[in-house]
Parts: C-alpha cells; sequence; structure tokens
C-alpha cells in the first residue's frame, strides 16, 4: 500500500487522518505542527514510541531530503540536489538577501516546456511534483540551516527551478494554501514569485484564486517572431494574449507583474529590441529583470557584453520602464536552473 504523504496535507486533514486510523484527534494537531518543522517520526519526542512506528509504517512525514549540496565561495548561495522517494531528483537554490532568505524551489521534475536557453528541459518532463514534495523542499532546506547551527529560516520562495509551475496547476495552488496554514511555516504569499512562460488560460486561472503571489513572465523577447526561436509556447500564446493576461492579473490583485528577460547575443539584446520592448509595457503597472544569459553548453546561445547590457537597461529606463539587472548568484556552482542535476544524471548514466 502506497505511503500517505503528509506534507501535503492541512491541518484539518492530517487530523482526520489521525482519527481515522485510531489516533486522537489532538495527535494530528501535534503531528502537522512538527512536520512544518522538518521533523521526522523519530523526532516526534511527545508521541508514544508505538504510535510513531505505526506511523512509519503507513505514512511519509518528510518526502524530500538534501542529497548533495554545494555552496558558493563568491556569496554563500547553496545549491541543493534533492532526492525524492521515486529516485528522482530535483534542484533548489538558496540566497541570502538583506531581507532574509529566499529558496527557489522546482515544481516538476524536468520541464516540457522546451525553452531553449534552460538545462531544465532538456530531457523533457519526467513527472509533476506533489504539493508535499514542493513544501518538503523548503523542509529539507531549514533543516539543513538547522544543521549549520544556523537560526535563519526559508522566508522567501521563488517558483523558478526545474519545471513550469502553471503546467502542475492544482498542486501548485495546494502548495500556495499549505504555506499559510495555521501552526505551519507561515510564509506570505507576498513572499512568494511565481514564475510562468506564458501558459495564458492558467494566468486567467491564477488571477481568481485571491492569492496575492507575484507573477513573473518569462517574455525574452518584445515580438512572437523572435519568441518563438527560443521558447516553443510562443507557437501557442502570443505576446498580445500574454500581455492582456498580465493586465487582467494586475487588475484582480493590485500586484504589478515582472517580466523575466535572458538577453542573448544576436537574438533579442538590440536597442532595438529595448525599444519595441518599452512600446510594448508602456503604462503597464510592471518591472523588467534582465538576465545576462547563463549559457548552456548544449544550445547555441551565447551571453551579451557588459555594454550591451548597460545600453539595454539604459534605453528602457529612458522610456519610464522599471528596470534591473538580475543579481547574479551561485556562478561557481552551476546556479543556473537544471545544470547540477544535469551532470549528476550524466555520470550516472556513464557509471552505469
Amino acid at each position: 500500500m502506497e505511503k500517505v504523504e503528509l506534507t501535503g496535507m492541512t491541518r484539518a486533514e492530517i487530523t482526520d487522518w489521525a482519527r481515522e486510523n485510531g489516533f486522537p484527534a489532538f495527535r494530528g494537531k501535534q503531528i502537522f505542527e512538527w512536520i512544518h518543522r522538518g521533523a521526522d517520526f523519530d523526532g516526534m519526542t511527545n508521541l508514544p514510541k508505538d504510535m510513531r512506528e505505526k506511523l512509519k509504517a503507513s505514512a511519509v512525514a518528510q518526502p524530500v531530503t538534501v542529497q548533495l549540496h554545494r555552496e558558493s565561495a563568491l556569496d554563500g548561495t547553496v545549491k541543493f540536489l534533492y532526492a525524492l522517494r521515486d529516485g528522482n531528483c530535483v534542484e533548489g537554490v538558496l540566497m541570502q538577501y538583506k531581507y532574509g532568505m529566499s529558496l527557489c524551489i522546482s515544481t516538476q521534475v524536468g520541464c516540457r516546456m522546451g525553452c531553449r536557453f534552460c538545462a531544465s528541459t532538456l530531457e523533457g518532463r519526467v513527472r509533476d511534483l506533489t504539493a508535499g514534495e514542493m513544501l518538503g523542499e523548503i523542509l529539507a532546506a531549514n533543516r539543513f540551516l538547522a544543521e549549520q547551527g544556523r537560526e535563519a529560516r526559508v522566508s522567501h520562495v521563488v517558483l523558478m527551478g526545474s519545471g513550469e509551475p502553471l503546467d502542475n496547476y492544482d498542486q501548485v495552488i495546494r502548495f500556495l494554501h499549505l504555506l499559510r496554514e495555521e501552526e505551519g511555516i507561515r510564509i506570505s504569499l507576498r513572499n512568494v514569485s511565481l514564475s510562468t512562460c506564458g501558459i495564458v488560460p492558467r494566468m486567467m486561472d491564477l488571477a481568481k484564486e485571491n492569492l496575492p503571489v507575484t507573477l513573473c513572465v518569462s517574455l525574452h523577447a518584445p515580438n512572437d517572431e523572435i519568441r518563438r526561436k527560443t521558447m516553443p509556447i510562443a507557437n501557442t500564446y502570443g505576446i498580445r494574449e500574454i500581455l492582456e493576461a498580465c493586465r487582467v492579473y494586475i487588475r484582480e490583485t493590485g500586484r504589478r507583474v515582472i517580466f523575466e528577460y535572458a538577453l542573448v547575443d544576436g537574438v533579442n539584446a538590440g536597442k532595438e529590441h529595448a525599444l519595441e520592448l518599452a512600446e510594448r509595457l508602456r503604462g503597464m503597472q510592471c518591472h523588467v529583470n534582465l538576465i545576462p544569459l547563463n549559457e548552456v553548453k548544449e544550445r547555441n546561445l551565447k551571453g551579451v557584453s557588459e555594454d550591451t547590457v548597460r545600453v539595454f537597461m539604459q534605453t528602457l529606463e529612458e522610456k519610464h520602464i522599471s528596470v534591473t539587472r538580475r543579481r547574479e548568484m551561485g556562478d561557481d556552482i552551476e546556479g543556473a536552473c537544471g545544470q547540477l542535476r544535469r551532470t549528476v544524471l550524466q555520470h550516472q548514466e556513464a557509471d552505469a
């Protein structure tokens, strides 16, 4: 019988489950609180030993563990390779900012969106992550911090690791609700950013969920012709549709939208592209996050010079478009999405 994954359940659901399995209802609350502290069953010291043994036989407390980690000597960024119970692995990146610890999590094992500048999509999508596994990534990071003797815990979450969050919509929405459960890890949804390549119907659905997350859209081009060269999703949803969905999101949530824009040499990084982008975004409550390309050796795409970044930023600023350059972190530890997992998988194939 498949074990129950408790991290994916609300406190009320765990309480009901405990009662159905012959345990007092108050034990459900205790189990829920222990799980959100990152404890496995052996660590739930206020539960009777025989109860802990029964729980081990029927349930999983922590479905995600850190298989390996790499810490940047440059800025302290930590790259995790998370092990899942079925033998799959995903990545996470823990970054320290002035405002706290931010964790970039994965929402799928691999990805089927096919964006040419992303290593996560090279093997395609293997499966979706459950809400409990997404929460488990945070709990595993918190355990890591505790084992390092640090008092800090994850306070900000970015759904920008492996996978397309809106391609795993139902589990992602459940995960977001779990973040603000009473007696849970209690991360404000205003501290959560969700990145999408532009699945328009799901963007519209998200706007109606009453969840105040920051929507980040991987735009990466000022027009459909250029976007289709690097992003297959552009063959289904055009920029006009995506921007209209963004306007709906802004109207429904009152939150500005962030546009991610990876600068690729000879593709989308000229001053003329910046001018076209500015015209597209004029009057919208938004911000552009420029990303000098992390080169993926399997793709024939190249990064840009510092001068190119400067001119692009300056052009947007002159057109009154809010813009920043993404702070580059973890450059010495394969910090870009999908790189570490792919390296490990390649080594495993070579050893087989």
